[in-house]
């Protein structure tokens, strides 16, 4: 099924004591490109949710929001520095035995001393938080990539009706090329027997002078590879997988063959004809830039 390069999704689930929200969106690129802004701490997610990414996308560029929130105080732990709480004890001693001082050393004395705790996230069960990860990424993703195949619908139906158009003005081109022929046999007929009084020439040169002017100007090979090029473009079309970089390279051969029939051209319809041609073949490149 054919892909637009621009999406967006988003999921939004609370698995495993997190609420987590995961954004994806992307716009128009000739590789894959992605870019991760991930909530700080969970930095290790980084190389692995790109690595996921692009196993499901493989052309644009690409931008993800992870964002994640702890519910649950759990995974939290509280430190003692005891060298430096033994060191608060000893000092207090001294001043109670140096100044006879009555209260002891105590509990809610020393807590007032915060530079004795020190708080600590708990190490991070990796795999655990990549799976409840990936589980939101994945609706995030599923509806990124069917808002592409929504796109990408549009962008094949509106290639295939400029192909269309294309194929009618190249029937049109094989349909006037014999005429033109016939024409210039004609004119050169005339004018030949305008020189010669008598009428008599040599009929045999003259079919050898069409048949040279008819060479130069058949466009037979250029037509049929531009039929050749529209049933392959119909086929990528068709197919499944990225076909951006392969349709856009059939484009580049379907405007050398129109630039080789508007070469070989002596006839203003026909050079009127390629030019719509050419203009279609743009408007089709134009949209293939958005095909993944």
């Amino acid at each position: 099924m054919l892909r637009s390069m621009t999406g967006y999704g988003r999921g939004e689930r609370t698995l495993g004591g997190r609420h987590i929200v995961f954004e994806i969106k992307s716009v128009n690129h000739k590789y894959f490109e992605c870019n991760a802004r991930i909530t700080r701490g969970y930095l290790f997610l980084e190389d692995k949710l790109k690595a996921y990414v692009q196993s499901k996308i493989s052309r644009g560029k690409v931008d993800v929001f992870l964002q994640i929130e702890t519910l649950e105080e759990t995974d939290v732990q509280v430190l003692v520095n005891h060298s430096l709480a033994s060191a608060y004890v000893q000092a207090f001693q001294e001043l109670k035995e140096r100044y006879g001082l009555a209260d002891e050393v105590s509990l809610p004395l020393l807590s007032k001393y915060t530079d004795i705790f020190s708080v600590h996230k708990a190490p991070e069960d990796e795999e655990a938080v990549w799976e409840s990860v990936r589980q939101v990424a994945d609706e995030a993703i599923a509806s990124f990539l069917r808002m592409r195949e929504t796109e990408g619908a549009r962008l094949k139906e509106d290639i295939l009706e400029k192909a269309e158009a294309i194929v009618s003005l190249v029937e049109q081109v094989e349909q006037i090329t014999p005429e033109t022929v016939d024409a210039y046999r004609e004119r050169l007929r005339i004018k030949i027997e305008e020189l010669l009084e008598d009428n008599r020439f040599d009929e045999q040169r003259l079919l050898t002078e069409v048949a040279i002017f008819a060479d130069k100007v058949a466009v037979d090979e250029e037509t049929v590879r531009l039929r050749s090029h529209f049933l392959q473009l119909r086929k990528l079309l068709e197919s499944d997988g990225p076909v951006g970089r392969k349709i856009d390279f059939l484009v580049q051969e379907m405007n050398r063959e129109a630039n080789t029939i508007g070469s070989k051209s002596v006839n203003a319809k026909i050079a009127y004809l390629v030019v719509d041609i050419k203009a279609l073949i743009e408007k089709i490149r134009e949209q293939v830039q958005n095909v993944e």
